[in-house]
């Protein structure tokens, strides 16, 4: 006995083995589990088990998208340590398993999954079924590489913008591309949220403009606080948007009652919410009108990372960047748009050549030649 119960029931602990020092060994551990606070039965409990409660019981709020997705990578986990007792799992075990995993999946999906598997622990530790949580301890290995996010050019920019006028898609593009907004801040966007005409005669004056407070997560709020923000409308995106009004009420006519009304600025033809693969094929469908680019590389996305591209090309600080596409500083612009930052990165080298060139420290022939000297001699 090591106890009593809320009920005043005894609890009693057995063990069983082929010897007398067995047995108590094993009677040994089972009064270890229960002094650590591990319930009956958790010798049996599998990784499956363990991954398959949390897909039940322990997402919370996640959003339809967010549990298939973390469906779809809970099979990674059961398919390769299902069948493995929670209590035995091992963090090298775990840590082999993201190896072979890395050789067909990117990074990304490594860490993704190890997540589904680390939270699934860590509700098995709560519920006690395990006593410690080995994933945390293994380490996420490097995937296969994925796809690489991509930028257009200015003249690539032009020709999108250009060829893509009269496609249902051209209002999207602009606006993506000319204000940098996440495509999921882009389909939520509500006409309310636009403000076309500006106030010209206010005081201070006011532009046109976007008010970016919503996006298709759950809950409908911006991917972080400092996402919130309201950006000017450049001439471009105004046109656009104006034409777009244009559009929907002609959609709105042609679909009568099948209309369903959300107050979106991009909708489909009957007025309900556009999904992720929606826009992929319209934007794709889009590009086909642009020669020179393959529609099959390029995802809407690739629009944020334009806009961030062109910023910098056309000198703006890498702080204004920031606060433009809402980041929470200049370190998550930096780290995700490193490869359009060019020129932001170059400020460092030529102020250095402007430095050392004003103060005289150039390699001088004679220089050279002494140094060729030295080394002969």
């Amino acid at each position: 006995m090591v106890g009593y119960d809320a009920r005043g029931k005894r609890i009693v602990r057995r063990g069983s083995g082929k010897t007398e020092s067995a047995a108590l060994r094993a009677l040994r551990e089972k009064v270890k589990e229960h002094e650590a606070g591990i319930r009956v039965g958790a010798d049996r409990y599998t990784v499956k088990r363990a991954v398959e409660d949390w897909l039940e019981l322990g997402q919370g709020k996640a959003g339809e998208r967010t549990t298939e997705k973390h469906g779809y990578l809970a099979r990674h986990v059961i398919e390769h340590l299902g069948a493995r007792k929670l209590k035995d799992l091992r963090a090298d075990e775990v840590e082999r398993w993201l190896i072979t995993l890395g050789q067909t999946q990117s990074t990304r999906t490594l860490r993704e999954t190890r997540s589904v598997l680390n939270r699934a622990v860590r509700r098995a530790m709560i519920q006690g079924m395990v006593e410690r949580n080995v994933v945390e301890l293994a380490q996420i290995p490097r995937g296969r590489a994925g796809r690489d996010s991509r930028s257009l050019t200015l003249r690539q920019a032009d020709d999108v913008l250009g060829r893509s006028v009269g496609h249902p898609m051209h209002a999207y593009i602009v606006l993506s591309l000319t204000t940098g907004l996440r495509t999921e801040e882009v389909r939520a966007l509500e006409w309310r949220h636009v403000d076309l005409e500006g106030r010209p005669d206010g005081d201070p004056p006011a532009p046109p403009s976007v008010n970016v407070w919503r996006s298709v997560r759950v809950g409908g709020d911006t991917k972080t606080r400092k996402s919130r923000r309201t950006l000017a409308l450049p001439t471009i995106a105004v046109r656009a948007l104006r034409a777009q009004q244009h559009t929907q009420a002609e959609a709105r006519r042609a679909a009568g009652e099948r209309w369903q009304e959300h107050g979106l600025v991009f909708a489909s033809q009957v007025g309900t919410p556009l999904d992720a693969s929606n826009v992929r094929r319209h934007f794709r469908d889009a590009l086909r009108r642009v020669p020179g680019l393959e529609p099959s590389e390029w995802t809407p996305r690739d629009l944020r990372h334009s806009f961030v591209s062109l910023m910098s090309e056309h000198g703006v600080p890498l702080e204004e960047i920031s606060r433009l596409v809402g980041h929470s500083g200049t370190a998550v612009t930096e780290a995700v748009y490193r490869h359009e930052l060019r020129p932001v990165l170059q400020t460092g080298a030529r102020a250095m050549d402007d430095l050392f060139s004003v103060m005289g420290v150039e390699e001088s022939p004679a220089k050279d030649d002494e140094a060729g000297g030295r080394g002969a001699a």
